[in-house]
């Protein structure tokens, strides 16, 4: 995935984060969990890209710790 569409896919999830926020009426825990879930799930989507998952299903974990 190239750099420049993984910057645009964070502004736009930024400002719909952000409009969702500031202009949608919702109890302050339900955006709390919102916020935490959106967050969660780019981090999760960021790992993925740079391929951080991909490495770590190459590691084997033995009694004495991780080896590759």
């Amino acid at each position: 995935m190239n750099l420049l569409h993984i910057i645009i896919a964070l502004v736009v999830v930024g400002v719909l984060l952000w409009a969702i926020n500031a202009y949608v009426p919702m109890d302050a825990k339900i955006k709390k969990i919102l916020n935490v879930v959106v967050v969660l799930a780019v981090v999760l989507w960021l790992l993925n890209a740079f391929g951080v998952f991909a490495y770590i299903g190459h590691m084997r974990i033995s009694r004495h710790g991780c080896s590759l």
